[in-house]
C-alpha cells in the first residue's frame, strides 16, 4: 500500500528528520504537535492546547476529513497537575474541536518537550473514510 508523506509546512512545521504526516489508504499518523513558533510558546498550558488541537484539525481537514474522523489521540503533558487545573478548559476545548466524537485519549506526563516553552504535545491518527 502507498505511503503518502506530508509536512503541512504553513500548518504545523515539522522538524527536520521526521515527516508530520503519513498517510496509509485510509490512516493518516500525524506526528506530534505542539504550540512551537506561535505566540502560545511559553503561554499557559490552555493556549498552547488550542493552539495544537487546531494544528491537528487543520492538517486532517487538509487531507479532506474532519476533527471527528480523529480515532486516537495521545496527550502528552510536563504536569498532570497543571493539565488537572485547565480540566474545564480542556473539556470545553475538546467538545469545541470534535463535537462529541472524542478519540481515544492516552494522557503521558513527561519530563520536558524538545524546546522551552512547551509543555503540551498531541499526536493523532485519523481515519479518513
Amino acid at each position: 500500500m502507498e505511503k503518502i508523506r506530508n509536512n503541512y509546512p504553513d500548518i504545523a512545521p515539522p522538524g527536520s528528520t521526521f515527516s508530520r504526516g503519513v498517510r496509509v489508504g485510509n490512516l493518516l499518523f500525524i506526528a506530534g504537535c505542539t504550540a512551537r513558533g506561535t505566540d502560545a510558546q511559553g503561554g499557559s498550558m490552555s493556549e498552547q492546547l488550542r493552539v495544537t488541537l487546531d494544528r491537528i484539525a487543520r492538517i486532517v481537514q487538509e487531507e479532506g476529513g474532519a476533527p471527528s474522523d480523529i480515532v486516537k489521540i495521545t496527550t502528552y503533558v510536563t504536569s498532570i497537575p497543571a493539565w488537572r487545573e485547565i480540566r474545564e478548559d480542556q473539556e470545553a476545548q475538546f467538545a469545541e474541536c470534535f463535537q462529541g466524537e472524542y478519540p481515544a485519549n492516552t494522557l503521558v506526563e513527561i519530563t520536558a518537550l524538545a524546546e522551552d516553552g512547551l509543555d503540551l504535545e498531541i499526536e493523532a491518527i485519523a481515519e479518513l473514510g
